[in-house]
């Protein structure tokens, strides 16, 4: 694999971009929005400056990195060369049906079509086209350039070559793929997903306040961020898309979304991007 197109070049998209042109892939970047491709590109320059100013990185390779992405608004245009699409667009599975679908008719056979969803399923979206065995998901972490962690999510009729393809790939990009199956949440978001709606339900019923609450649980189990703080920071729009995913793929009601999220995204607090959720941004 040498050509790489991401589609959606939002926080997730633009990181998964950066880091395949930093390990030498050729990558083009698509969103049918021509500002939002200038501000990721721009964005992408500015924490390439951050590996420089760091060490890891020199001038030269911040300048061969950005040479290596082009930007597309047309799809088609954007798509025909790719030896691996990333799907990156936003977590509505009636936009990834009909992105996958268009994606089979205009990519090259051997192209295999990938996508970074945190909880849609892989298999829904493999039954989109007529390439099902070369379907699969690659979960990145946020922010991309830093976290190592890739869920290789294999769907219900995706090959183990396409498997074993897409691990050595991930591998060549100086990350550690763990491989998963298609179930609701996968695993990362299976077990992060119901701790955040616990830590909601603990601030909705009263057991204390949201710093104490975060406070808790980085002082005492050592995370890094606490729920509430990182429920701002993943999104809660977000949160809640997962928690319904998880909720309805399972029908179990300990997955149904505390009442108080439901609200929060109802009334526009989506957390760090609207400005305000569990802290304000201002």
């Amino acid at each position: 694999m040498k050509n790489i197109t991401v589609i959606g070049s939002g926080t997730m998209g633009n990181g998964i971009a950066h880091t395949f042109a930093q390990y030498g892939f050729s990558v083009s970047l698509v969103d049918i929005n021509a500002s939002a491709l200038e501000k990721a590109v721009l964005t992408i320059g500015q924490n390439l400056d951050r590996q420089v100013k760091k060490g890891s990185i020199d001038e030269k390779a911040k300048d061969e990195t950005l040479q290596r992405i082009q930007t597309f608004t047309a799809l088609e245009a954007g798509a025909r060369e790719a030896d691996l699409v990333v799907e990156a667009a936003t977590e509505n599975k009636k936009v990834k049906l009909e992105l996958f679908s268009e994606l089979d008719r205009l990519c090259a056979p051997h192209t295999v079509l990938a996508s970074n969803t945190s909880s849609i399923s892989i298999t829904a979206l493999a039954a989109a086209t007529r390439r099902s065995d070369r379907v699969i998901g690659m979960h990145f972490m946020n922010p991309v350039p830093v976290m190592k962690l890739v869920e290789v999510i294999r769907g219900y009729n995706t090959s183990d070559e396409c498997t074993k393809q897409i691990m050595q790939l991930a591998e060549q990009i100086a990350k550690v793929p763990v491989e998963v199956n298609d179930y609701p949440g996968f695993i990362a978001n299976r077990i992060l997903m119901p701790m955040i709606n616990e830590a909601i339900f603990a601030l909705y019923e009263g057991v204390a306040t949201k710093e104490a609450i975060d406070e808790v649980m980085k002082l005492g189990m050592a995370h890094p961020m606490g729920p509430l703080q990182l429920a701002d920071f993943i999104g809660l729009d977000v949160c809640l898309a997962i928690m319904r995913v998880l909720h309805e793929g399972f029908g179990n009601p300990k997955y149904a979304p505390c009442p108080l999220l439901v609200n929060m995204v109802t009334a526009g607090k989506l957390g760090k991007k609207s400005k305000a959720g569990f802290y304000s941004y201002e």
